[in-house]
This record gives structure tokens, sequence and C-alpha cells, in this order.
């Protein structure tokens, strides 16, 4: 696809649609993006058009879409709040790509999660899975990448790990730790989303890092390259919850619901594949030890306040 006129991709303003817009912008590709913000920041300036979502006007979103060679969605929830939910999620997603086949779009790059399953006991991977299905029944061709735990400046799973073995007297490990995890760089996944617009097959691939680590070493190697000297302690899954949960209310955010726990002991965030990315995480948190984790990063503000900057609702 060499002659591509426009491409979409949906949250340009948040994490990881912030860097395939970026890497498109790099190759001189035309970029809008269908976002909720459009009060934010818009950090690309006029390179990058901003229109809504339009999820309950079809018509319009297909409108949006016309002249879209491919499309990147991003678009998904972590967890069920009273403003956001999973089911929702979904039908978003089935009205997303209905509307791309509309507006004639020929290929969608779409990310999912690793060990997505309509047979999961968890609703995010069963969810997903369910936007999987969706969009291969949907006509367009696709890639479906399935990242595990994705790192870099906006994130807020390292980065909040790493601001609370920061500021708490220690460090807490669910069960033994020896649950596994293999994190991508956002820019590597971002430039296999970007690579895999030149592609016709449809293919399902496992984005995964350079590195196969268990829990107990991710939290070992946070630790070490920010030079703090404090004891991890193996708790109770269920203790470890509620004592998170309540940390999380002082701050006014979620910072790991009861499913995350029980789909990172379960093993899902690791699959028997190569890997894709080639930056490691500890290089990575050399480069950026004096500065991650020094602010927490707010899941729920990014879902609610569509107006300030992801650096305005840190604190």
């Amino acid at each position: 696809m060499t002659d591509q006129k426009k491409q979409a991709v949906t949250g340009a303003f948040g994490f990881t649609g912030q860097y395939i817009a970026r890497k498109l912008l790099e190759k001189g590709v035309e970029v809008i993006t269908l976002t909720r913000s459009l009060e934010r920041k818009n950090p690309f300036g006029d390179k990058v058009k901003a229109f809504p979502h339009n999820f309950d006007n079809p018509e319009q979103l297909t409108e949006t879409l016309g002249g879209v060679e491919v499309l990147y969605n991003t678009y998904w929830v972590r967890f069920n709040h009273r403003q956001f939910n999973f089911k929702d999620a979904i039908a978003k997603n089935q009205i997303l790509f209905a509307a791309a086949k509309k507006a004639g779009v020929k290929r969608v790059v779409h990310l999912s999660v690793s060990n997505a399953s309509l047979n999961s006991n968890l609703e995010y991977f069963r969810g997903k899975a369910e936007c999987e299905m969706a969009l291969k029944n949907s006509g367009l061709t696709y890639a479906i990448l399935r990242p595990t735990v994705i790192f870099g400046d906006e994130d807020i799973l390292i980065n909040n790990i790493a601001w609370m073995i920061r500021h708490l007297p220690v460090i807490g490990l669910f069960g033994d730790g020896q649950y596994r995890l293999q994190p991508i760089f956002v820019e590597d996944l971002a430039e296999l989303a970007v690579d895999q617009s030149e592609s016709n097959e449809n293919v399902t691939i496992d984005a995964i890092g350079p590195d196969t680590i268990n829990f107990r070493q991710l939290l070992e190697t946070i630790k070490n390259t920010l030079g703090i000297s404090k004891p991890i302690v193996s708790v109770n899954p269920a203790v470890g919850y509620l004592v998170l949960n309540l940390l999380g209310k002082i701050m006014g955010d979620v910072i790991i619901t009861r499913e995350e726990i029980k789909g990172l002991m379960d093993d899902l965030l690791f699959v028997d594949s190569p890997p894709i990315g080639k930056t490691r995480l500890v290089d990575w948190l050399i480069q950026n030890r004096d500065k991650v984790g020094r602010q927490y990063a707010f899941e729920i503000k990014r879902r609610t306040d569509r107006k300030k900057s992801y650096k305005e609702l840190s604190g």
C-alpha cells in the first residue's frame, strides 16, 4: 500500500495511538484521528485532524472514514466503570468496523491482547476476543496485534509500579510472583502496526518484547534500576487487592482490579511465540530512571477529563 492517501488512528492523543500517528507522519501519510478528547491539546498541531468517534451516529462515522485506506484501532477500556464498560466498548468496536467497511476502508490494524479467548472467564480477555471476532466477520482485511504489557513514557502499569516502589515502605507481590510477562516498547508496537498496513494478509500476531520475565523479576528490575533498597514481600492476592483498592480510593483512582490480578497469576500475559520488539525494558528503565514513577498516572482521570494532557493529569 504505497499509494496511501489517508489513514485513521483512534485515540491519537492517547498512549499507543499517539505513537502510531507519529510513525505515520514520519512516512508522509495524511493522518486523521477519531477521539472523544476533541478539547485536549493536539500534540501534532494541524498535522492530524481530529473528529469525534460518532459511535451514536454511524452514518456520520462512515462519512468521516471516507477516503481512509487503513484504520488503526486502539479503542478499549481497562475495566467496568459507571462511565464506561466492556459491553459498551465491544458494541462500539462493532459499530466502528461496520462503518469502516461501508466507507471503503481497505484494512484494519487492531490492538487486542495476548491470550484473548471467547472461552475466557475474565471479561477483559473475552471482550477482546469478541472484538477480534467482529473484525474477522466484517469482511475487512485485518492485522490483529496481541501485546501483553506495553511500556513507554505515558504508560500506566510500569510507571505506577515504579511510583509505589518509590513511595511505599515495602513492595508487595501477589503470591510467589512466578507468573510471566513479555513487555513491548510502545514505539516497537507502533512500528509493527504501521508495517502491517503494507500487507493484505489476514494475520494475528503476538506482539511481545525481547524479554520474558516473571513478576518478581520485574519488581527487582525496577527496584534495582531506581537504586531503591526495599524488601519484596509476598502477600495473599486477596489481601494485596484490598490494600491496593484502599490506596486507589485514597488516590481517587483504580490501581488494579481483581480480574487483572487473576489474569497476571493465570499467566495470560505470556505466550510461547518469538519476540517482535527489540527494546529491552531494563534498557528503557535505565534511560528513564530519573523520571519513571516520579508522578502517579491516573487511569480514571484520563478517561473522564478530556481536556487536560496526560502530563497535567499525573500527580
